[in-house]
């Protein structure tokens, strides 16, 4: 592969202005004090020896290499306590005062040389560096498959997940109760989860507790098996939403390296086991469906799969949302009102076994907040200026205010992509993409479903804030399960 020494042409305007992530040397920059500053800093990076693919390709290497030594010394301060297969060929850290800061500084700096790694590949790519996609697909692939038999890092979620599917696999209702009152406290289920989740019933969806019920009864009582299970299908998942995007993507250079070899993608998503991994696969196959495939079937499977992917997560809404406001807005009332009527009703057969009790954690979590959401600096504030009963007050304003902020940040960063670009790759990004920046509760992982819409998006300004923004949740919320500072 040669690199090529000039940029190629961008479109003019706004879609024209950046590039992937940041800003090219000779295109314009925005005319706001951050872009300004942003732009400058970028201009002196983009054409640094970080832009050399295989120094690029070196540090995202090496950046997921940390993430990867970190899975295969647990149990640590930042894995869950339980030991996978390759977790085994290499003396766990522990969880001494030493041993807490090596893994926190192996973690950290990994997710930054990611970012440093993802920001030159895809500078190198807009000054003519063109990869062969299917080599990135193969090289992930392998990198994937190590890692899914690594502890999960960064989140105790993966043990939350084996705990529901160990309760439904049991016959119990994981919407009513939670790993240790029906587990109870010796089951090696119940002490993997994280200390915060124990009493927590499930906030996931009938369709995630389909697949980790499956995956439990692999398992049995051996919990380990359990995660192991959900991480190879995780990893699997991942993969193939990648061969998806190399089929079907306009630019399959560009969407590869938003996805399958992004290297912060994949330690957060895979390297985590998180859940978030099929909402986005779900949401790019709706998003593809909609722009290839018309008339009355097309719009019956659209609906059945945003239907299956808010049976996973709850903000998989944000997907159906956005493919239904460029049908709107072409008056298309007909397709509009069929997609929405096969998802709710692919969303109510879920349900359909549990009630509406299951929906109780879900809007539950919607109050909740955690820093560095400014929303969880106001709940603070209130606790402090009027005690534990004006925390409540502000919390609840909050959950009527943070939709409506959504709203308005989406439409503005609709605005600021090229209005010549398709709405059903754009309006599903904008809402996304400014869930993540207003919502009170949000994880590094939950960006996979704006990355996965970004891959169809042409080149914006926004790809720059996306990567920082994932990086920034990234260090500021990293652990194995426990307590994090802002977190209740």
């Amino acid at each position: 592969m040669t690199r090529v020494s000039t940029h190629p042409p961008g479109p003019p305007g706004p879609a024209g202005s950046d590039t992937l992530p940041f800003t090219a040397p000779d295109l314009a920059v925005g005319n706001g004090p951050v872009e300004w500053v942003m732009s400058r800093v970028i201009r002196k990076l983009a054409w640094s020896r970080l832009s050399d693919p295989t120094v690029a390709l070196t540090l995202s290497g090496a950046g997921l290499l940390l993430g990867m030594i970190v899975g295969a010394t647990a149990p640590n301060a930042e894995t869950i306590p339980l030991r996978l297969p390759l977790s085994h060929l290499l003396p766990a850290l522990g969880h001494s005062e030493t041993n807490v800061v090596i893994a926190s500084i192996l973690l950290y700096t990994g997710n930054i040389l990611a970012c440093l790694g993802l920001a030159g590949m895809l500078w190198a790519h807009s000054q003519g560096w063109r990869p062969n996609p299917k080599h990135l697909l193969w090289a992930s692939a392998a990198i994937i498959a190590v890692m899914v038999s690594l502890t999960p890092v960064g989140s105790s979620d993966t043990a939350s997940y084996a705990a529901y599917g160990r309760i439904a696999a049991l016959g119990g209702n994981p919407y009513t109760t939670g790993p240790l009152a029906f587990l109870g406290p010796h089951s090696s289920y119940t002490q993997a989860v994280g200390t915060l989740w124990k009493t927590q019933p499930s906030v996931y969806g009938p369709f995630a507790t389909v697949i980790q019920s499956f995956a439990a009864s692999i398992g049995g009582p051996n919990v380990s098996v359990t995660v192991w299970a959900l991480m190879i299908l995780n990893g699997a998942v991942f993969i193939g939403v990648g061969f998806l995007l190399l089929k079907t993507s306009d630019d399959p250079v560009r969407a590869t390296l938003f996805w399958t070899a992004n290297p912060v993608l994949i330690q957060q998503l895979v390297s985590g086991g998180h859940l978030d991994t099929l909402v986005a696969a779900a949401a790019i196959c709706a998003i593809q469906v909609a722009r290839r495939v018309s008339g009355m079937w097309g719009d019956v499977v659209i609906g059945v799969v945003i239907g299956l992917a808010c049976g996973i997560k709850i903000n998989a809404v944000l997907i159906a949302l956005g493919l239904a406001w460029p049908l709107l807005r072409r008056h298309e009332w007909m397709r509009t009102t069929r997609i929405a009527l096969v998802a709710l009703a692919t969303v109510a057969l879920q349900y359909w076994p549990y009630g509406l009790v299951a929906l109780r954690p879900i809007f539950g979590g919607l109050k909740l907040a955690t820093l560095p959401s400014p929303w969880r600096v106001l709940e603070l504030i209130g606790a402090g200026l009027g005690g534990p009963g004006a925390e409540h007050t502000v919390a609840t304003v909050m959950g009527y205010l943070w939709p409506a902020a959504m709203i308005i940040v989406a439409w503005f960063v609709y605005q600021r992509i090229s209005s010549d670009q398709p709405g059903e790759v754009v309006a599903p990004f904008a809402l996304t993409y400014a869930w993540i920046l207003v919502a009170p509760w949000v994880f590094a992982w939950y960006t996979g479903i704006a990355w996965v819409a970004l891959t169809q998006v042409p080149r914006n300004r926004m790809t720059r804030w996306l990567t920082l923004v994932t990086v920034f949740l990234a260090l500021c919320h990293s652990s194995g399960g426990q307590a994090t500072p802002g977190i209740r």
